[in-house]
C-alpha cells in the first residue's frame, strides 16, 4: 500500500511541474544566424485610421491653409469635417478631406508613401514644405494567460509579438507560447493566423509584426484548463492525497 503511495505521489509531483519546452522562449536560438527576417515591415493605413498630418515651412505662414486648427477643421475652408481626435479620420471609402487638396485617397498607402504624395503635392504651393504623418489610434487588444489584459496603445506604429508581450507583463506559466493567437482585419475580411515564440522561425511568420487593431489571444494550458474543475488545481489535490496517505500511514501500522 505504501509503494503504491509513494508511485502514485511521485506521478503526481512530476506532472504538476511545467517542462523547459512549455516555459522557455526561442529554444532554438542557435538556428537565428544568417536568418533573414522581417526587417521592412511598415503597416499601411486602413479605413478608420486616424492621421495626424503636420505641414512645416520656414514660413510657417504660407503653410497655414494647410494646417488643421485646434477645432478640427482645416486652415482655410473646412476640409477637416472628418477629424477626430486632432487628425483626419480615413472615411469607408479610404479617403480623408485635406485642407487645399481636397479628398485624397490614402487607403493601403504606407506612412512614408503618404507623406511623398503629401509632399510632392504641397511643393506645388510651398517649395520647402516639410510632412509628416502619424497614425494616432494604433492599437493592439491582448487577451488571455498575460501579466494584463487590456488595449495597449503603440505610439511608434511598430510592434513586434514579443514586444507587445513585454508591454503586457509577459505570458503566465498557465499560458500556450506555442499557439498564440492573432486575429486581424484584412480587406474588410477577418482572418487570424497562429505564432510559436519558443522556436526561432517566429521571426520569419508573417504575423511576427503586429498590424493596428489586431487582437492577441494567449490561450491557457491543459492545465490552467483542468483547474477549473471540481479540485481548483494540482497543489490542492496534492494536499488532500498527502492528508489522506498519512492517515493511512498512520492507522495501518
Amino acid at each position: 500500500m505504501r509503494k503504491c503511495l509513494l508511485i502514485f505521489s511521485s506521478i503526481l509531483i512530476f506532472t504538476s511541474c511545467s517542462t523547459k519546452k512549455e516555459i522557455l522562449y526561442f529554444q532554438d536560438i542557435e538556428k537565428i544566424e544568417n536568418f533573414e527576417a522581417i526587417e521592412h515591415f511598415e503597416p499601411k493605413i486602413e479605413v478608420n485610421d486616424v492621421l495626424r498630418i503636420t505641414v512645416s515651412s520656414l514660413n510657417e505662414e504660407v503653410v497655414e491653409p494647410f494646417r488643421m486648427n485646434t477645432n478640427g477643421q482645416s486652415g482655410n475652408n473646412g476640409g477637416g469635417e472628418n477629424a477626430v481626435l486632432n487628425g483626419y479620420l480615413v472615411d469607408a471609402e479610404g479617403n480623408i478631406n485635406f485642407p487645399v487638396l481636397g479628398r485624397l485617397q490614402v487607403k493601403d498607402f504606407t506612412r512614408q508613401e503618404l507623406e511623398e504624395l503629401l509632399t510632392e503635392r504641397i511643393r506645388e504651393y510651398v517649395t520647402d514644405a516639410v510632412i509628416q504623418v502619424r497614425i494616432v489610434n494604433f492599437k493592439i487588444t491582448i487577451l488571455g494567460e498575460v501579466g494584463s489584459q487590456g488595449v495597449i496603445k503603440i505610439p511608434d506604429e511598430r510592434v513586434s509579438i514579443p514586444e507587445l508581450i513585454a508591454m503586457a507583463g509577459g505570458i503566465t506559466y498557465d499560458g500556450k507560447r506555442n499557439n498564440i493567437l492573432v486575429i486581424r482585419d484584412d480587406n474588410g475580411k477577418k482572418t487570424y493566423g497562429y505564432v510559436d515564440i519558443t522556436k526561432s522561425e517566429v521571426f520569419e511568420n508573417p504575423f511576427y509584426y503586429l498590424k493596428q487593431n489586431d487582437i492577441v489571444y494567449v490561450e491557457p494550458t491543459y492545465r490552467k484548463v483542468k483547474s477549473a474543475g471540481f479540485i481548483t488545481n494540482y497543489t490542492g489535490f496534492f494536499s488532500l492525497i498527502t492528508s489522506v496517505a498519512g492517515l493511512i500511514f498512520i492507522f495501518t501500522r
